[in-house]
């Protein structure tokens, strides 16, 4: 896949940006998010985010404006060109029903130059009983890892982890099947502990899933990358939204040294939290609201992630486990 760095943004597009309201900057005071031109150090790469476009052809119901995505999306696609991201992904729920829905999305997506990637969120599987085995290849994941849904992928020294939330979910398999009855029966056992997050538009791995992403841990400390993992719902902190088997991912992930973040959508409020030196961060929902969007430039230096907000998501600045110790320290 082809790479290449992203351009430094100048002082006049960062004032013009910020007069209209296109950057929101949420970053600690102490360390302002960009330097003059002539030092800001160039990132090893940069990626652009998007979560929960949902769009449908239907009128707005609570804050879910699902008409407007959209425009909105098309904008981000606009803007994400221009700062030329080496790859993008969408964290889950493109759609929120309707399989014909696709269409009207997935145009919009392949305009954004570079590799784009897919999560699959809940609502992607929305559809008809027939139609859900064809999510995936409506999306273009079956080129990618075992066909699932899920899969790996390597970039200038990171590995990123694509998961499947609704590989055990009852959203994802017609009503009545096996799968869906191993989903029902996780669901009535995070309901009998009083899990916050036993849900039924939440999800889980699975063992197969969960022994593969083992694996790819392994096999990505053993080559001494660092590593993203993306899924549709979030694991931390504690949230309905959550996966089924949230608090079993957040122990895992607690003794890799190498992990870095866990990103996602689903809570369309957004999210953010730190665990074990893992930054758990949850980017708001586009689909909220008739005329503010959400999404975000990540940019990944060798010791943090910087996370230009647009719209509704928050700028950020997350510090590498060794970073953040000696940051906390100086404190």
């Amino acid at each position: 896949m082809p790479e290449s760095s992203s351009p430094s943004l100048s002082r006049r597009a960062f004032l013009q940006a910020l007069a209209g309201g296109g950057l929101c900057l949420g970053l600690d005071p102490a360390r302002p998010l960009f330097s003059p031109p002539s030092k800001e150090e160039e990132p090893l790469f940069t990626f652009g985010a998007v979560a929960d476009a949902q769009f449908a052809d239907a009128p707005p119901k609570g804050t879910r404006f699902y008409r407007k995505s959209p425009a909105k999306l098309l904008a981000a696609v606009k803007e994400l060109n221009a700062r030329k991201p080496d790859f993008s992904i969408h964290l889950g729920d493109f759609i929120d029903r309707d399989f014909e829905s696709f269409k009207t999305m997935i145009p919009i997506w392949k305009g954004l130059k570079g590799p784009r990637f897919h999560v699959l969120g809940n609502h992607d599987f929305k559809v008809a009983d027939r139609e859900k085995a064809l999510v995936v290849e409506r999306l273009g994941l079956d080129r990618l890892g075992p066909g699932k849904g899920y899969y790996s992928f390597p970039w200038k020294g990171w590995r990123f982890l694509v998961l499947d939330g609704n590989a055990r979910s009852l959203q994802r398999f017609p009503k009545g099947t096996p799968s869906w009855k191993a989903a029902a029966a996780r669901l009535e056992e995070a309901k009998k502990r009083k899990a916050p997050n036993a849900m039924p538009w939440n999800g889980a791995l699975g063992k197969k899933q969960w022994a593969w992403m083992v694996k790819e841990l392994d096999r990505a400390a053993k080559r001494k990358e660092k590593v993203i993992l993306f899924s549709h719902f979030p694991v931390y902190p504690p949230n309905v939204h959550n996966q089924w088997d949230d608090r079993e991912i957040v122990k895992l992930l607690d003794g890799r040294e190498n992990v870095f973040a866990w990103i996602d959508g689903h809570n369309h409020a957004g999210n953010y939290g730190r665990h074990g030196g893992v930054h758990y961060l949850n980017l708001p929902g586009m689909v909220e609201t008739p005329d503010t969007t959400a999404y975000a430039l990540v940019k990944v230096y060798s010791d943090r992630l910087v996370v230009e907000g647009y719209g509704r998501t928050p700028s950020r600045r997350l510090a590498g486990r060794a970073a953040g110790a000696a940051e906390k320290e100086k404190k």
